[in-house]
């Protein structure tokens, strides 16, 4: 019987293991104002031409790096560390925010089983590591002139010629009739752009220079500066959403770790997220970790009202003596 005991939890640890690294998650993207856009992640293509709701499923890593390419070039481009919860379907949003740029905000994340069927319009693609095929989409320009007046002594000539090579259509008609000497002239013209994707080895190829991001300045804030760009508020309530959300706190802090590696953050940012978690070690840990991700680390003193001993409050200022940037 003793020695069935270790093959029993030998077992049990490989199929919470499997368990474990089975989990796929789903991410949902969807515009506001209904432009199109493209999902890039990790540099691969993911949806083969712009939609205005594309869902993403199978994605098996907790964190991606994110790029949405709009169809109309003129409206940018947004880049961003994106990270949701395993086993759920995250819903983010893509808008503009009080400064008219386009960003994506989290919304909301329920577990798949609780997912709703997609909706309609909405294209869904399995995570891919190889770009789609190449994608072209070309429409066709119309022009319509019509004339207007009372019919005079003359001659008059009307051609319309409509070429589509993607349908095989080519009409070409002439009327001649009676002229028309006064009236007035209308020229109706309607005119589309075309969209075309190239797909390398790579993933997605841009020509388009993409736009250089503002250095960051925090109001009322003159002291040393750890990284280059804090994350937005309404994000990171997303992320402390998530963190709050687990039950143990082993679970949040590698999200959090995860959340932070990847970001930069705000000293009160930081204390936000300490204060998610039951015991001192766990937020001693934290602080220690995050403090080469925070942006205002002259600020960090604000870190000590999260701890209920000296104690780990003069190792936290030992550790940040001791750091090298």
């Amino acid at each position: 019987m003793k020695k069935k005991l270790p093959l029993l939890l030998l077992l049990i640890v490989l199929m919470q293991s499997l368990s474990f690294a089975q989990t796929k998650s789903n991410l949902v993207f969807f515009t506001e104002q209904g432009e199109r856009f493209t999902v890039i992640l990790n540099g691969i293509r993911q949806n083969p031409s712009p939609e205005t709701n594309v869902k993403v499923t199978d994605l098996i890593a907790p964190s991606y790096k994110l790029k949405i390419i709009f169809e109309d070039a003129a409206l940018g481009v947004i880049d961003k560390n994106l990270m949701f919860g395993q086993g759920n379907e995250t819903t983010f949003v893509i808008k503009k925010n009080n400064k008219n740029e386009y960003v994506v905000r989290w919304m909301n994340e329920v577990p798949i089983a609780q997912a709703l069927p997609p909706a309609q319009g909405q294209q869904v693609v399995v995570y891919t590591t190889q770009a789609p095929a190449q994608a072209t989409v070309t429409q066709t320009t119309t022009t319509v002139t019509e004339t207007y007046g009372e019919p005079q002594q003359g001659t008059v000539s009307m051609g319309i010629n409509v070429n589509d090579p993607d349908l095989g259509v080519n009409i070409n008609m002439n009327v001649n009739g009676g002229g028309v000497t006064n009236g007035t002239q209308v020229t109706t013209t309607q005119t589309t752009t075309s969209y075309t994707t190239t797909t390398t080895t790579g993933g997605y190829q841009q020509n388009e220079p993409r736009p250089v991001q503002e250095a960051y300045v925090m109001p009322g804030y003159n002291g040393p500066v750890g990284c280059p760009y804090p994350m937005h508020p309404g994000d990171f309530q997303g992320v402390k959403q998530s963190i709050a959300s687990k039950s143990f706190d082993d679970t949040r802090l590698t999200i959090a770790k995860q959340v932070i590696g990847s970001n930069c953050l705000l000293s009160d940012q930081v204390k936000e997220i300490m204060l998610l978690f039951t015991f001192e070690d766990t937020r001693l840990e934290l602080a220690k970790y995050a403090y080469g991700y925070t942006y205002d680390i002259g600020n960090y003193y604000r870190l000590n009202d999260a701890f209920t001993f000296e104690s780990s409050i003069e190792e936290l200022n030992e550790y940040m003596n001791g750091y090298r940037r």
